[in-house]
């Protein structure tokens, strides 16, 4: 164990800082950061990489003539911000508070530095239009002091540049000071591990079906992986750099592009990736349910995520206190996934019409060695709560845990039970079509739903009405075999289109 903990240690290595532009909108963020990337980025990459995604990788170099990357997230802005390190998603190494010397501190210049320092992320502050005739710094500074923003030199130990986004002056300086305060922090990756990281942008393209941008924080990113991000799900084979191009590998601090995620991953959300596909459904099931949009993930570090549990409501009257503590304890030992018993009311004697009254009509009301009053049982039928009593403590117990199994929230989830590539198309009628392929992962159902799949992205779907291996009709055709198939779809299949069988199942 302890030769294993050494190994980790000793793999991990230096990695580049991943920055983030914060302030208010009309300070400067945008020229700043298209300054740094056409003065930073190869000219002949320039043109290309504006519209390809909104973070890119920028190259420094020190006084000493050392080469060091820098990856700039084009500014998503304060609340994003916020909703991503809500998520888990500690996405910035470091921020950038811009602020505009001729307009000094704002509103948003406030906001966006509280939602700094509450992160406790590092960071420094770029006093942005100093070129400007009205242009005045210490009043800047005192600015900042007012709202508890110590600088360097004035009184704290924030660090500042003094910047002209527009003319470029100490741009350079700035980068610079990014570097000393990467060292400083010593963020640190493992190349050896599989990648994780964040989503920082999402779409979905007409032609290429949905795509997201990544940020990988951790670890390295190859083809012929799979990435989950929550329970959306990506293979690796279209991966590209911050240009635009194709890659086959990719590791920590980078932005990149994949394309074919099954469904839309949320931006903020975080990514893990494997080197078996069945490893991250696994992942993405056992994941909880996705119920409300600001549902934490799993942070980088690890850690348990608390799971959204039904909460049913319980009234127990008993006829001792020692049946009621031994009730309880019974109750404890109830484990349903996603639900679980609270005890809302408890007490001794008869089960009383208050008691029916203090719940509604989802509660479970059981009394122990007790009876309930007729007009308890009155208001109970005209709420639709059911009494149930009971002189058995284990009898109670097997009854509640089938009642909670029965009430727990049940998720419908879509397990493959494998995928086909179509090489051949027959006769198509208006919603049945005639195909021929080969099955290259797991079987081919007959009866089962499938998903029409072109490029990687879901193009429709469909029933298998029939199903043929070597003109014999047959239940299933496994893995390495060709097949004949009618399918019941709205959607004409081409060749080159694959298809996924899968079944519907209730979790």
């Amino acid at each position: 164990m302890e030769s294993q903990r050494k190994n980790k240690i000793e793999n991990r290595m230096a990695r580049p800082p991943v920055v983030v532009m914060m302030g208010h909108i009309d300070h400067g963020k945008s020229t700043l950061l298209d300054y740094i990337r056409k003065t930073n980025v190869a000219e002949s990459e320039v043109g290309g990489i504006t519209q390809h995604i909104s973070a890119y990788e920028v190259v420094h170099k020190s006084d000493a003539g050392e080469e060091k990357k820098i990856t700039f997230l084009d500014t998503p802005g304060h609340e994003a911000f916020s909703k991503m390190r809500a998520r888990g998603a500690e996405v910035a190494d470091i921020a950038i508070l811009v602020v505009s010397a001729e307009d000094g501190v704002k509103p948003q210049t406030i906001e966006a530095a509280r939602t700094i320092l509450e992160s406790k992320t590092p960071f420094i502050v770029a006093i942005n239009k100093i070129d400007k005739p009205g242009a005045s710094i210490e009043k800047t500074k005192g600015e900042l002091a007012e709202h508890e923003i110590y600088l360097e030199g004035y009184g704290g130990k924030v660090p500042f540049a003094l910047i002209s986004a527009k003319t470029g002056e100490g741009v350079e300086g700035l980068l610079g000071l990014i570097l000393i305060l990467a060292e400083l922090e010593g963020f640190t990756g493992n190349p050896a591990a599989n990648a994780e990281g964040a989503v920082i942008e999402t779409n979905l393209d007409p032609r290429r079906g949905i795509q997201a941008t990544l940020i990988i924080k951790d670890g390295t990113l190859k083809k012929g992986m799979t990435v989950a991000s929550e329970e959306a799900i990506c293979s690796t084979r279209i991966m590209e750099n911050f240009r635009g191009e194709p890659i086959e590998a990719s590791t920590f601090s980078s932005p990149i592009r994949l394309v074919g995620f099954d469904r839309m991953p949320r931006i903020g959300s975080i990514f893990r990736s494997f080197k078996k596909k069945s490893e991250a459904e696994e992942y993405a099931r056992e994941l909880p349910p996705r119920s409300d949009p600001g549902r934490s993930t799993p942070p980088f570090q690890g850690g348990e995520t608390e799971i959204t549990k039904k909460m049913i409501p319980v009234v127990i009257k008993a006829d001792t206190f020692g049946s009621l503590e031994a009730i309880e304890k019974e109750i404890e030992k109830i484990k349903v996934e996603n639900a679980e018993l609270k005890i809302v009311n408890s007490g001794i004697g008869p089960i009383g019409e208050g008691d029916v009254k203090s719940v509604s009509g989802d509660a479970i009301v059981i009394g122990f060695n007790v009876k309930a009053d007729r007009s308890a049982g009155e208001v109970a039928e005209k709420r639709g709560i059911t009494i149930t009593l009971f002189d058995i403590i284990y009898k109670m117990s097997e009854w509640l845990a089938v009642e909670v199994e029965k009430r727990r929230p049940r998720i419908e989830t879509e397990e493959s039970a494998g995928r086909a590539k179509i090489l051949k198309t027959f006769s198509r009628t208006k919603e049945r079509q005639i195909v021929g392929g080969k099955v290259v992962e797991g079987k081919i159902v007959l009866a089962s739903p499938v998903k029409i799949l072109r490029r990687e992205f879901e193009i429709g779907r469909g029933k298998i009405i029939n199903l043929e291996k070597n003109k014999a009709k047959v239940s299933e055709v496994e893995e390495g075999s060709e097949f004949g198939m009618l399918i019941e779809s709205k959607t004409e299949i081409v060749p080159g289109d694959a298809i996924e069988s899968f079944s519907l199942v209730q979790k």
